[in-house]
């Protein structure tokens, strides 16, 4: 398996060339699962980096009044709240979706480790490739009677749901960004079509290149020319879940300036939060991208997200 991504130092040019990012998938303490650092030291590290702020991922529970506190905690660090609408939030519920709303999130993920295309993979991973940390949580809250449904987005004829017309109804309306979680590749087409349809902004597809996705690069070039970015995580090629070079023949493909580039880092044993962004950059121009399109994608991008 050919990572080619670095667990060493990036260099300082690349940190210079990430300044004023936002990495928008990070898994950062307080969690249900171990985590390599908390949200406030993470918030006061990427200060000293010059590093615009981060969004709270959590598979289970909304951030966004927890990444207000840290932002108040932390001057001059925009932490960005999420939901994910998976079975602790009741899943595909608008209610949920209208709250975090309120309460100031920006990212609305689709269903992760409850949507069904997740649910079919049953943990299948590449040979060598390191386990997520939510397999084993998962497979804990089973053996308490705890698994719930899987939540659809889609009806067995391939149709949105209702209460998926719904949740991008309200994603619309409040201007939140939606990204695709954890859904298959006919659920990415639709969904993203439909949310294009009823007035979302901002559709990110996650990491396209993760084994439960592993979109062929005609399918993220659709998803890029229908307006969408493409998440490259940093975790994705680092961990062996796909090899770097496909990854980046897949960014080739839909040109780099489509591509989110985020870590989906804050596992214990991966490197630091704040060095992940750098790093992929340091990785991309060793790949033989521009600087201009590095910065696009990692810097200009992520911004665009948060306050376009």
């Amino acid at each position: 398996m050919f990572t080619m991504l670095p667990s060493d130092a990036p260099s300082d040019a690349a940190r210079e060339l990430v300044r004023g990012a936002y990495d928008l998938h990070v898994h950062v303490a307080p969690d249900v699962m171990r985590r390599r650092i908390t949200d406030l030291d993470l918030a006061h590290r990427f200060l000293s980096l010059g590093l615009a702020g981060f969004a709270l991922k959590s598979h289970y529970v909304p951030t966004a009044e927890r990444a207000a506190v840290v932002t108040a905690a932390a001057p001059g660090i925009d932490v960005v709240g999420t939901i994910t609408l998976n079975a602790a939030v009741g899943g595909l519920n608008p209610l949920a979706v209208e709250i975090a709303a309120r309460s100031g999130a920006k990212i609305v993920w689709l269903p992760t480790v409850d949507a069904a295309n997740h649910r079919s993979a049953h943990g299948a991973m590449p040979p060598g490739a390191t386990p997520p940390m939510w397999l084993a949580l998962q497979e804990e809250l089973a053996a308490k009677g705890m698994r719930q449904p899987e939540v659809p987005v889609v009806d067995d004829d391939g149709r949105l749901l209702p209460e998926t017309q719904d949740v991008l109804r309200l994603v619309a309306e409040h201007d939140l960004m939606l990204a695709t979680g954890h859904l298959g590749r006919t659920e990415i087409l639709t969904v993203t079509r439909a949310a294009f349809q009823l007035g979302v902004r901002r559709v990110v597809i996650t990491h396209p290149d993760f084994p439960y996705q592993r979109l062929t690069a005609d399918e993220q070039h659709a998803l890029a020319g229908m307006g969408a970015l493409l998440e490259r995580t940093f975790t994705t090629p680092y961990t062996g879940k796909c090899d770097w070079s496909e990854m980046v023949a897949n960014i080739r493909h839909t040109g780099l300036a489509r591509s989110l580039i985020t870590t989906d880092l804050g596992q214990p044993d991966n490197p630091p939060v704040e060095d992940g962004l750098a790093l992929m950059a340091d990785a991309l121009l060793r790949a033989g991208f521009d600087p201009a399109e590095v910065r696009r994608a990692i810097v200009t991008n992520s911004r665009d997200v948060v306050l376009g």
